[in-house]
């Protein structure tokens, strides 16, 4: 058709693509986060966000025990032969008191592991046996322009 517009979306290859955010633009991450899907980083599942200069994190999380995750989601996973369907569940909400505790659990925490290749096959190989849960979509935020917070665990995600 002449003169028809032809749609390429941000990011059409679905690279994971890297960020480094200004102080100003660090301290409204919510923000920052509408204009990095802008920029299609959304279409890869993940980015990197590089801190600003002079960022530092916090020194203790001991004082957000009470915080809550209100929608914490359980990712379920079905498959065999490299060919898997994942779906997510919504679950009641948590305090991070409560997520840590599962997240330090013999059933989530990282196990042990020779090497990053013995780690990933595990990690594969019980997928569809533990479901992985995260908690995400926090109201607050856990951090000011100086902190933030990444836990993590083989199975366990918190951001």
């Amino acid at each position: 058709m002449a003169g028809a517009e032809v749609y390429t979306p941000a990011n059409p290859t679905c690279k994971i693509m890297t960020f480094r955010p200004t102080m100003e633009e660090f301290s409204d991450f919510n923000q920052y986060l509408v204009y990095m899907e802008s920029q299609g980083a959304h279409r890869a599942g993940l980015a990197k966000v590089i801190p600003p200069k002079g960022w530092k994190p916090r020194r203790t999380y001991d004082d957000i025990d009470d915080l809550m995750i209100d929608a914490p989601i359980q990712q379920m996973v079905a498959g065999q032969s490299g060919l898997f369907t994942q779906y997510n569940i919504q679950k009641k909400p948590l305090s991070v008191q409560e997520f840590r505790r599962l997240a330090n659990s013999d059933m989530y925490c990282t196990p042990r592991y020779l090497n990053y290749e013995d780690l990933e096959r595990k990690y594969w190989k019980n997928l569809t046996f533990v479901s992985p849960i995260y908690g995400a979509d926090w109201k607050s935020p856990l951090w000011t322009v100086h902190t933030l917070i990444l836990l993590q665990s083989c199975n366990l995600a918190l951001g």
